[in-house]
């Protein structure tokens, strides 16, 4: 089976580096064009997060689909550093110890990164399971940066680190699952 997993194309958030999590943001113009220039593979089947840019990016690429929503797809909640940048956050305390931190604290009053992964693993999971039981050879996973990272760094091989996984917009990786072997590779659009 192979699941292509692509993140959304690009926001206004994206443009200004912002924290988008749960916020719904529509793609950009420059997103939507971005898209439209590149080629993505046949799949039989398309998945996507429950956010619009998400579902958008879904009807620019597959626009003969109707896509499967998995609410476990969505983007991390990122608490109070929701809808901000690093230079809108330069004087906050919180912002300081979850940078210093690596990234490995649970962002305040948002999800920590161990509860986003579980998360996201479930939603993968019955995406795993619907292709398994209706057959489906090829599908895609039309998500968030961060949910390709959560998953891949769990059943991706060879085995890499989160931000090992990171990809741009309109961008992903290729997963190969056989029955004992997992094995990620990068494709390009075109």
């Amino acid at each position: 089976m192979n699941i292509y997993f692509i993140r959304h194309g690009m926001t206004q958030g994206n443009k200004e580096r912002r924290y988008i999590g749960k916020t719904e943001e529509a793609l950009c113009e420059e997103g939507k064009r971005a898209l439209q220039r590149k080629r993505y593979p046949r799949v039989e089947k398309v998945f996507v997060s429950p956010r619009l840019r998400c579902r958008e990016t879904a009807a620019i690429l597959y626009p003969q689909q109707e896509p499967v929503i998995v609410e476990e797809l969505a983007e991390c909640d990122f608490g109070v550093f929701e809808g901000k940048n690093a230079d809108e956050l330069q004087e906050s305390e919180a912002y300081w110890k979850w940078i210093e931190s690596g990234g490995s604290l649970p962002f305040p009053e948002g999800e920590s990164r161990e509860g986003f992964a579980r998360r996201c693993l479930a939603g993968f999971e019955k995406v795993r399971r619907e292709c398994q039981k209706y057959q489906i050879e090829t599908a895609a996973l039309v998500v968030h940066g961060g949910t390709i990272m959560s998953i891949l760094t769990e059943v991706g091989r060879p085995k890499q680190e989160f931000y090992d996984y990171h990809v741009g917009n309109g961008e992903g990786y290729l997963l190969t699952l056989e029955e004992a072997v997992s094995e990620v590779g990068v494709w390009r659009t075109l």
